[in-house]
């Protein structure tokens, strides 16, 4: 079996009062709680930067995307209008199709945000370990 271990910087826990060991059960555990919600402002940070630049280039994308779309329906609607002989049963057509893609991806963004996953994984799961610290117990 093997010795419990000692840190020889600290005066012999026998000598010490129950007050004094429960004041340095509660400071680290203090130190513990804030060092969890340090890590958790980093990873939302991170997550933040990584979140505002994306979404910057997506809004320049949509942008463009928006005007691509707009000129290639009326396109189409035109094009659709000559071999209809009328422009607005052409408009109902392509105004119908678009409905159709709208549909399927919102129902496609529906299922995406179902699987999405927790913000700040790494503080989630070191988090979890705090109750067996808690209680004496090794985490692994």
């Amino acid at each position: 079996m093997t010795e419990p271990h000692t840190r020889p910087d600290l005066p012999d826990a026998s000598l010490r009062s129950v007050g004094e060991l429960l004041g340095d059960v509660t400071n680290d555990l203090s130190t513990l709680l804030r060092q969890e919600v340090a890590l958790a402002k980093a990873e939302l940070k991170e997550t933040g930067d990584h979140a505002k630049a994306a979404g910057g280039l997506f809004a320049g994308a949509g942008v463009a995307g928006h005007l691509a779309l707009i000129f290639l329906s009326l396109a189409l609607w035109w094009a659709l209008g000559d071999l209809l002989d009328s422009l607005g049963w052409s408009a109902l057509v392509v105004g119908v199709l678009w409905a159709l893609v709208a549909a399927v991806l919102a129902m496609q963004g529906r299922k995406r945000m179902q699987r999405a996953t927790p913000v700040a994984p790494r503080t989630v799961d070191t988090a979890k370990d705090i109750p067996d610290a808690l209680r004496g117990r090794e985490t692994s």
